[in-house]
């Protein structure tokens, strides 16, 4: 393919990649600047395009890769070195941070539901909070498996009312 075909099918399939940047960017300048860093990566690496293959499979490459390096700087930009004697990472984007102490109690607090709850309830619930499935529950438990999720139902249901202080809770 000579260059001009080359310039000709990528002008071509220029329209074609900008809903993608804009997918990929959310931000209709970015996905301009991406559009344009894609065109400029493929016509200076027109030599390794495989004659015969698919253009705009390589464009669709070239355009998520140069996304995700462009992103991982931008990442890389956001975090400083403290130079203290510690010497943390900090990540400037502003994330809190919390320790598990709420977190414990409020476990603690779902924990003292759950035996609150009759053991025809609980038990199912328990085996499907740990990642049995109903039929699972079923066969274990030697019970129609209507009933397992009737019980399920019937423990969550009681639970919800139980724990109501932790409505509003993010």
């Amino acid at each position: 393919m000579t260059s001009i075909e080359f310039s000709y099918s990528l002008n071509q399939l220029s329209g074609v990649l900008k809903p993608f940047a804009l997918k990929l960017t959310r931000d209709l300048d970015d996905a301009n600047d991406l559009l344009q860093d894609t065109m400029v990566k493929a016509y200076t690496n027109q030599d390794k395009f495989a004659e015969g293959t698919n253009l705009k499979a390589w464009l669709y490459t070239i355009m998520k890769n140069t996304f995700i390096t462009n992103y991982q700087k931008m990442v890389r930009r956001a975090t400083f070195v403290d130079t203290t004697d510690n010497l943390h990472f900090i990540n400037s984007s502003g994330a809190l941070i919390e320790n598990s102490a709420y977190g414990d109690f409020a476990m603690d607090d779902i924990y003292e539901a759950i035996d609150r709850l009759d053991e025809i309830f609980s038990t199912p619930f328990l085996l499907y909070y740990r990642g049995f499935k109903y039929h699972e529950i079923a066969d274990r438990l030697n019970i129609p498996i209507g009933t397992v999720k009737n019980r399920i139902h019937i423990a969550r249901k009681y639970l919800k009312e139980d724990l109501t202080v932790y409505k509003h809770v993010n």
